[in-house]
């Protein structure tokens, strides 16, 4: 019996319309997660740039951030902590998303001034334009981290065996000052924050469009 010639195929030509049709109701078919819920809100705080400038929850009003905690004298999980921030770093930049922040915040006042900060910053690759590097008073620092964050801490004594216990998870904010989630720092996580970073993004972009959409022409 001759072949049927591959046009006169009634099973390739199945074929080949269903890859068309999978290509093109792909898009509709996409599951987009929600953003994750409000768990708690920031109060105002003013901390200390790089720069010697005030930085802190004016300057980041509007924003999407990501903070972490360290000090760089830490002997322990630092190193590694802020070598992942530098990864997030490079992702949202290698993805060219430039509207969430990086703010990584010092559990050592006291020792890291600006000046430290600024000398170790290229040593973690910080980029100024995405990653802020933090300092402040040990007042402003403990109450922001224990009654904002509701993280450890500074330990009153100082250093205990060379270290100063904090959390390694890093926070989700919102641009209202709301914290969105805690994540871990290891490689699933930080993919789950990398993405739900962007729904938090992309939420505050549609109701910014809502909101330009009903005020009164």
């Amino acid at each position: 019996m001759a072949a049927v010639p591959l046009r006169h195929n009634p099973y390739v030509w199945a074929f080949v319309i269903g890859c068309v049709t999978v290509t093109l109701i792909r898009p509709l078919l996409r599951y987009e997660p929600k953003p994750p819920p409000v768990l708690s809100e920031l109060p105002a705080f003013a901390l200390v740039d790089t720069a010697g400038a005030p930085f802190g929850s004016a300057e980041l009003r509007g924003q999407v951030w990501i903070a972490s905690f360290f000090f760089t004298r830490c002997p322990s999980v630092c190193p590694l902590l802020m070598t992942r921030m530098a990864t997030l770093q490079r992702r949202f930049a290698e993805a060219g998303i430039d509207g969430i922040r990086l703010v990584s915040i010092t559990v050592d006042p006291a020792y890291d001034t600006a000046e430290r900060l600024r000398a170790a910053a290229p040593g973690y690759g910080v980029d100024p334009s995405r990653w802020t590097l933090l300092t402040g008073t040990v007042a402003s620092v403990h109450e922001l981290l224990v009654s904002g964050f509701h993280v450890p801490g500074l330990d009153a004594a100082g250093l205990v065996d060379g270290d100063i216990p904090h959390t390694t998870k890093v926070v989700l904010v919102d641009g209202s000052g709301h914290v969105r989630g805690y994540y871990d720092t290891d490689e699933q996580g930080l993919d789950e924050v990398f993405h739900r970073s962007q729904h938090v993004l992309r939420e505050a972009r549609s109701q910014r469009d809502e909101n330009a959409n009903t005020r009164p022409k």
